[in-house]
């Protein structure tokens, strides 16, 4: 049952059986979206791990019996996995952010675990990357060699990304860690840790930036806790897949 533990010895297991594949770290945002879209539903339902981001999630597999089951915030689960890469010696690529936050966050992490492998990071344009750019990425990846490729996109637009980049990029995992880069960066602050418990992590994060996560959580919201009152009734069944 995944929880923040038994998700890194999945991740060390990966890595030292060099097993490819890609991490969803996935909250209520990314489930309403597969709803309303095969194609992404079909994108979580192949990754290595879809691990529960956000306590909506770990409350219904509680409820379904799951009790060992723990939340897997992106910025908890990369803090653990950068302190456990310094023995291991795990190397870390960094893709996404904006306005040098990759570079930032590089140097926050190897300033907090001396020893720690970031070999590389891009920071990608706010649209599709053309052949050039994508050339250029993958011979910086080649010449990085990172154990893991680390994505700080939005959803569902990082589990696109590494769904259609796992094979032709050389390493071993991809993360998607979505606002990890921004948080840990120090660009963004973090809920505290009682409205992280509480479930209340989205009402801080809306308040931070109503604009933008404003449409997604007004609409998202209500919509999970309707079709999640749905199934426990029997009044629906949704599938995995289509």
């Amino acid at each position: 049952m995944l929880n923040l533990t038994t998700t890194l010895d999945a991740i060390a297991r990966a890595v030292a059986e060099r097993r490819k594949g890609y991490v969803c770290v996935t909250g209520v945002h990314g489930v309403s979206e597969a709803q309303d879209d095969p194609e992404f539903r079909r994108i979580l339902n192949r990754a290595f791990l879809n691990t529960p981001d956000g306590m909506p999630m770990v409350w219904l597999g509680r409820l379904s019996g799951h009790r060992a089951m723990g939340r897997v915030y992106g910025p908890d689960l990369m803090t653990l996995v950068m302190r456990e890469s310094v023995a291991r010696g795990w190397r870390h690529f960094f893709y996404g952010g904006a306005n040098g936050t990759a570079e930032r966050l590089r140097a926050v992490l190897t300033e907090k675990f001396p020893g720690l492998q970031v070999t590389g990071t891009y920071e990608p344009p706010f649209r599709p990357l053309n052949d050039v750019e994508q050339a250029v990425l993958t011979a910086q990846v080649a010449a990085a060699k990172p154990d893991m490729i680390w994505v700080g996109l939005s959803t569902p637009k990082q589990e696109r990304f590494m769904a259609a980049n796992l094979a032709q990029l050389d390493t071993t995992l991809m993360l998607g860690v979505g606002a990890a880069f921004d948080m840990l960066a120090g660009t963004k602050s973090q809920a505290p840790r009682w409205m992280q418990r509480s479930g209340l992590e989205w009402f801080y994060r809306l308040c931070q930036e109503p604009r933008r996560l404003g449409p997604r959580y007004l609409k998202n919201n209500p919509l999970f806790a309707l079709r999640v009152l749905g199934q426990l009734s029997g009044l629906r069944r949704y599938e995995l897949e289509q």
